[in-house]
């Protein structure tokens, strides 16, 4: 091509061959091959106009995402609670909810922890406000150490005024 056949060039003369060319012009007549219902075959809801239905939907019967058995839950609620094993604490002198998250046992989102296991411990280990289960407090106790019961929340009964609640 010249300068002067690019020069005279316009956005008339351009065109995209791929796509002009491969779309197929349904339902114009019965000669044409794809006239009448276009392909669409006779009758039904994906014949009408705007009638499909969702993905995965099998005409009533229980799909297949449905059907298969589920896996991966965790509970939002159990977040936040982790357990501790006792030989983890083996060689703090006081054990709170801080001093596990300075020492990195735990993850600084964590808000309950309950201590767990049976190990000779080495030092002398006290527990404060934190939860422990009968062999770990024994465990404990065995090595000269101690542990201050967490206290449990308030009993709230159904039907009583907060002024009347007991909380024992």
């Amino acid at each position: 091509m010249s300068e002067n056949e690019t020069n005279k060039m316009s956005l008339n003369s351009l065109s995209n061959k791929g796509t002009s060319n491969n779309r197929k012009r349904v339902g114009r007549g019965m000669g044409s091959g794809t006239g009448k219902t276009a392909g669409r075959g006779h009758k039904g809801q994906k014949s009408r106009t705007g009638g499909n239905v969702r993905p995965g939907f099998e005409g009533g019967q229980m799909p297949l995402q449905m059907r298969l058995p589920k896996f991966g839950f965790s509970s939002r609620k159990n977040n936040h609670l982790k357990e501790v094993n006792v030989k983890n604490i083996n060689g703090l002198e006081t054990v709170t909810l801080e001093t596990l998250k300075e020492n990195k046992i735990i993850s600084k989102s964590v808000k309950k922890v309950k201590i767990f296991g049976t190990f000779e411990l080495d030092s002398k280990v006290n527990v404060e406000g934190i939860k422990v289960t009968k062999g770990a407090k024994e465990s404990i106790e065995k090595a000269g150490g101690s542990v201050k019961d967490v206290e449990p929340a308030p009993v709230l009964l159904k039907g009583v005024k907060k002024a009347e609640r007991v909380s024992e």
